[in-house]
């Protein structure tokens, strides 16, 4: 077994955590599919000719993370299903969790950015930046910051 491979884990060990990784992405994904969807129309609404530079550069950030997110939470479906029979469900379960932390960290860049984008428009640029930053702290703490602390006290329960 080389260094960094894991040691092999058992298939209820792999079909409990792929059943939960599904179950997350199911709740991640349609999240990040609406919100890609409002972004495909602001372009075509009214208004959005007088943006100024920096809210069409918030636009175009939020409207790429929310692509790369959709593509890296589908991805592993794709290659699953493209792939067939006999396949390694471990390698599965590692490439699909990696890919689903980068659409999640994606998502939390599209919200950022978003959220630049509409508070620019009703505020001045500092209100702007002040309340994306909240959001981005906000999002590192519950998302980042508080599972990684849980996971290092040792808090965190595996059936």
């Amino acid at each position: 077994m080389s260094a960094d491979r894991e040691p092999p884990r058992d298939q209820d060990d792999l079909d409990r955590e792929l059943s939960e990784l599904i179950s997350e992405i199911r709740v991640v994904l349609p999240a990040v599919t609406v919100l890609f969807a409002f972004l495909l129309t602001v372009p075509f609404s009214a208004g959005f000719d007088a943006a100024s530079n920096v809210s069409r550069v918030a636009y175009f950030a939020a409207f790429l993370a929310a692509a790369a997110a959709v593509v890296m939470l589908v991805g592993e479906s794709a290659f699953h299903r493209l792939s067939g029979r006999p396949y390694d469900k471990a390698q599965l379960v590692r490439t699909a969790s990696a890919q689903a932390l980068a659409g999640i960290a994606l998502l939390g860049v599209a919200l950022a950015a978003v959220t630049f984008l509409v508070t620019d428009v009703l505020f001045q640029p500092l209100v702007a930046t002040a309340v994306t930053a909240a959001l981005l702290l906000l999002a590192v703490v519950t998302w980042l910051v508080l599972p990684l602390r849980r996971r290092l006290a040792g808090n965190s329960v595996r059936g």
